[in-house]
């Protein structure tokens, strides 16, 4: 590591976001964060209505888990209507031949996860049309960039940081590949290849450890497409993030951890739970 990289990684709690362009606030657990992310979903929904956005378009990860349930009961409760919500998802898994979706019926399916957790609980009168609800295509990855252009423009993207520092899906550059920061960000929507340490933690987190049970390859928004949007929102609630998001905030910008390329961005935000905010020291356990 050089000597930028350790420095960020001993910044303590305290100083969490301190002098970064990428502003940070703090829940106390991960049901706070969760409850955090659907109450900015809705005040960033009606806030772009009445700045008079015709329809307002978001990219959006499955998780936290439980965020997407949260809004499809707040909307049934309340009445409130997502008809004028454009719904972006930013991955999902492919079988080896790169060009289908895994099954829905899938437990790793993101588009399975967003139909039972989201339309099937949001009442249809209170829904988005089909035409509204998006995810990237892997036979034309393009279909992104083209709702993006006829929805005028992303609103919000929301999203997490993996392990490698990868928003959606896309992984740092591989061992040996040549690409520059620049080149990097303007990436578009597109199939990839999942790195080594994105599919050992989401085995871990996903399914217990079992690698062998992670698809390899993914459909992911580019890094183009979530640069552009107006903001973006991050929310952080894994103990394992307790390290990169260090390297996002106060590490040195660059392709090697690509959330560090949102210091750039003119507003982004990071939600995180105070165990996310703690030093990556080690433990034996």
């Amino acid at each position: 590591m050089d000597e930028a990289t350790d420095a960020a990684l001993a910044v303590p709690a305290e100083a969490l976001g301190r002098d970064s362009p990428i502003r940070v606030e703090r829940v106390a657990d991960g049901a706070a964060l969760v409850r955090r992310l659907a109450d900015d979903l809705f005040a960033d929904y009606r806030a772009a209505r009445a700045a008079g956005r015709e329809k307002v378009v978001v990219i959006v990860p499955v998780g936290p888990v439980g965020a997407l349930d949260l809004v499809a009961e707040d909307c049934n409760r309340t009445g409130e209507s997502l008809a004028d919500l454009v719904v972006i998802n930013m991955d999902e898994y492919l079988e080896p031949d790169g060009r289908r979706f895994i099954a829905a019926s899938d437990p790793l399916s993101f588009r399975g996860h967003m139909q039972r957790h989201f339309w099937d609980v949001l009442r249809p009168d209170l829904a988005p049309p089909e035409g509204q609800r998006i995810f990237p295509d892997p036979i034309d990855p393009a279909n992104v960039g083209l709702a993006i252009e006829r929805f005028g423009g992303v609103d919000v993207c929301y999203g997490g940081v993996g392990i490698t520092g990868h928003v959606a899906f896309n992984d740092p550059p591989a061992p040996g590949e040549t690409i520059d920061t620049e080149s990097f960000a303007a990436l578009p929507s597109r199939v990839v290849e999942l790195s080594t340490e994105t599919l050992v933690i989401n085995s871990v987190t996903a399914c217990r450890g079992n690698i062998d049970r992670i698809p390899r390859l993914a459909v992911t928004v580019g890094m183009r497409e979530i640069l552009a949007s107006r903001l973006v929102r991050l929310y952080l609630n894994r103990p394992w993030q307790s390290a990169i998001v260090r390297k996002l905030l106060h590490g040195p910008v660059t392709a090697a951890v690509p959330a560090s390329l949102l210091q750039r961005h003119a507003d982004c935000r990071a939600v995180l739970t105070d165990e996310v905010a703690q030093l990556p020291e080690p433990t034996l356990r």
